[in-house]
């Protein structure tokens, strides 16, 4: 796998209809189905960090969907996940403030469910209203994280030691601010966890990118990891343009 290198995965939606957060439930189905046969050890993410060759799956937002459509599977193969949930907006909608314009709007898991979750399934924050961490004063920034931190750790009864950050921007003012609160943080960069990585500023494997040429099953061949590598390149010279040009959302 990959050299060695571990490699975590970012889901959001399990829906049919084709936006940019959205996977096809019946092709989630034949991911992890893929896993179950290859080998691959798919672990809880810390230790992913430290074995090799592992995989983690994680899951930002914490739509209701997945409920239906991921656990099951994960149950089946006991495998294990972490859900990033927004603590303002559990049990409502994904209409925070910076929601982007062509995603669906889709009902988030209430605490009730959240609290529900098999043990495998780890529950992380994802601040309490979703905003782009590096447009924010640093008192509200930290607020935001701290406040979902204590609202999950509250309404579940369990420590909340994990972040995944809004639309996976931080910075190292950011990451220094997330450090304070908890272990490890991840974003949303297109790569294998690096021999040596900033636990603060993981990378992940945005599953968008594996819905059509180059599948799941395809990541860890050569071909593979070019085609993840030009992609990585890709979105990282639109997001220098957008950078440019000002925030959108």
């Amino acid at each position: 796998m990959s050299g060695g290198r571990s490699a975590i995965l970012t889901y959001h939606s399990l829906d049919d209809s084709g936006s940019v957060i959205s996977t096809p439930p019946r092709q989630f189905q034949r991911q992890m189905e893929f896993l179950a046969a290859s080998g691959i050890p798919v672990l809880p993410l810390d230790q992913a960090l430290r074995r090799p060759g592992s995989l983690a799956i994680t899951f930002d937002d914490g739509f209701r969907n997945v409920l239906d459509h991921a656990l099951p599977a994960l149950e089946r193969h006991r495998f294990p996940a972490t859900i990033f949930v927004v603590s303002d907006y559990c049990g409502r909608g994904n209409n925070w403030p910076t929601q982007s314009r062509g995603i669906p709007s889709l009902p988030l898991m209430r605490w009730a469910e959240l609290a529900g979750l098999p043990a495998a399934i780890s529950v992380g924050a994802h601040t309490a209203t979703h905003p782009n961490l590096t447009l924010l004063p640093a008192s509200e920034c930290e607020r935001e994280m701290s406040e979902c931190q204590t609202r999950i750790e509250q309404s579940l009864g369990r420590p909340v030691r994990w972040l995944a950050y809004p639309y996976g921007t931080s910075s190292p003012a950011v990451r220094s601010l997330a450090g304070q609160h908890f272990d490890l943080a991840v974003g949303t960069s297109l790569q294998f966890l690096p021999v040596q990585f900033n636990p603060m500023d993981l990378p992940r494997i945005d599953t968008y990118y594996l819905r059509g040429r180059f599948p799941l099953e395809r990541l860890f061949t050569r071909p593979g990891r070019l085609y993840l590598g030009a992609r990585a390149l890709l979105r990282e010279a639109r997001s220098s343009v957008r950078r440019r040009q000002g925030p959108h959302y």
